[in-house]
């Protein structure tokens, strides 16, 4: 059926007032009307003109909004680069030099480009847990079983979680910028894989008590040596493990083996040192007594060797004058057994003695005391 213009005809509705398909028809005269682009561009050229000698742009014009484009193409050639970046400066796309941190230049792109990587920070990447940041309950540690269970040598399982620090090589920029597309996973799939083969060439019983240090050194220079095999760039400054367990269901009956461990080796330690305070003690006493017996052999023998010179001496003495030799012997023998006594013998046959019977002669003997009376 044919429509007209005429009325609200249109298929939308759209006559004098109407809208168009869109719900949107031609605005009334009293709104807003849109910029006219000739105009702008009409009033920039007057201003131009305006600011340049002559009125018009002339060849003094072009040459000097050439030399400000060059000047203003120079200077975005300066740039910085900050305290934990090293900039790589790339012409046409090929590595140059290097530049340290602060105020640089290279030539305006694009002759010459640079890239900061930050190079002198050192990263921190988590394997087989990850930290959450909760605004409630602040930092909490989620575990990663598919990244921390591994397989020992003994056919063992243990959970083990360990963070690897490292940061670009000083001269490895290049290399870190253009051998490695993602570096931090490239660091995490190497120190997972080299933690894997430490874990599987060692039994569980060391992993879980003192071989830590151990292991964190071998799958440091292991990690190292495959990023260097890689052209990576990368140092790897350091290993660190954060919890080595076993698996959670047989977690309790691997600490009461380790109870029983310790408890072992706390015994064997008590009895080695009860070992070696009882020895040496048995030892001083045994060469004490040893030392007391060679001391007691050697005064025995010596004294017999004396005696015996004197007994020899004596016969020869006895040989040369038996009577007064005997006689000497029997009076040396006699004061030796009665010099201690307090016995006085008188010989009866002696004539004119004159002593008393009754006279207490014991007391001769006695040292008299000095008086202090008159005299």
């Amino acid at each position: 059926m044919p429509w007209s213009n005429q009325g609200g005809g249109g298929p939308w509705g759209s006559g004098p007032g109407g809208k168009g398909p869109w719900g949107s028809g031609p605005q009334s005269s009293g709104g807003p009307t849109p910029p006219d682009l000739e105009e702008i561009l009409r009033r920039g050229q007057d201003k131009l003109r305006s600011v340049l000698p002559g009125g018009s742009l002339g060849g003094k014009g072009i040459a000097l909004m050439a030399l400000g484009a060059l000047a203003l193409w120079g200077f975005s050639g300066f740039f910085r680069v900050e305290s934990e970046e090293l900039g790589v400066v790339l012409r046409f796309g090929q590595q140059v030099r290097e530049v340290q941190p602060g105020l640089n230049y290279h030539l305006p792109y694009p002759i010459e480009t640079v890239l900061t990587p930050k190079a002198l920070r050192v990263s921190k990447i988590d394997i087989g847990m990850r930290v959450v940041e909760d605004l409630r309950r602040g930092a909490t540690v989620r575990d990663v079983p598919e990244e921390s269970l591994m397989l020992t040598g003994d056919e063992n399982i243990v959970d083990v979680d360990f963070s690897v620090l490292w940061k670009v090589k000083p001269t490895g920029v290049g290399e870190y910028l253009f051998n490695i597309q993602n570096p931090e996973g490239t660091v995490k799939a190497v120190a997972e894989s080299a933690m894997r083969e430490v874990i599987g060439r060692s039994e569980i019983q060391p992993i879980l008590t003192g071989a830590r240090q151990n292991i964190e050194t071998a799958v440091q220079d292991l990690m190292q040596k495959t990023l260097d095999h890689y052209g990576a760039g990368i140092f790897v400054q350091q290993v660190q493990l954060q919890k080595v367990d076993p698996p959670t269901q047989v977690i309790d009956a691997f600490r009461d083996v380790q109870a029983a461990r310790a408890d072992l080796e706390r015994a064997q330690n008590e009895a080695q040192t009860y070992a070696n305070r009882v020895i040496p003690e048995a030892r001083g006493r045994v060469a004490q007594v040893t030392q007391a017996a060679e001391a007691y052999r050697q005064q025995t023998v010596a004294e017999a060797t004396g005696q015996t010179s004197r007994f020899l001496k004596i016969y020869e003495e006895y040989r040369k004058a038996p009577d007064v030799t005997r006689q000497r012997m029997y009076l040396e023998t006699m004061e030796r057994v009665l010099g201690g006594t307090d016995k006085i013998i008188i010989d009866s046959g002696a004539q004119g003695s004159g002593v008393v019977p009754y006279l207490p002669l014991n007391e001769l003997v006695k040292t008299p005391q000095s008086s202090g009376g008159r005299p």
